[in-house]
């Protein structure tokens, strides 16, 4: 069975970084590119960012361009958004996707993990 599996969310203040990952199981993420999404309570799913099966085509929202990073491990199987300069408006839960391109587009992306709750609060 494919599946995604998300970590490293939790709770930060303000100003803080967290570095969340994406790991697949039953299928290599060599061929897949893959894009994280959040969803804050009452809010629709936004695109954060995404990154080529490649990872040479990376995409960021303008609310996270200069703050989070995307990065890919093939090797292990495993995305990374490193997310910097955090501030209480990201605060949602994160969804990691695997899909054909590098899209913000949560309907082009049918393979989804379960999320992890990211806080930003003092």
């Amino acid at each position: 069975q494919a599946l995604l599996v998300e970590s490293g969310g939790g709770l930060v203040q303000p100003g803080g970084s967290l570095r969340l990952s994406c790991a697949a199981s039953g299928f290599s993420l060599d061929n897949f590119a893959i894009g994280w999404f959040r969803q804050a309570p009452g809010k629709e799913r936004e695109g954060v960012s995404c990154i080529s099966s490649s990872g040479t085509t990376t995409f960021y929202a303008n609310s996270v361009k200069g703050r989070f990073t995307i990065s890919r491990d093939n090797a292990k199987n495993t995305v990374y958004l490193q997310m910097n300069s955090l501030k209480p408006e990201d605060t949602a839960v994160y969804y990691c996707a695997a899909g054909q391109f590098c899209l913000l587009l949560h309907s082009h992306y049918p393979t989804w993990g379960q999320g992890t709750q990211v806080t930003v609060s003092s």
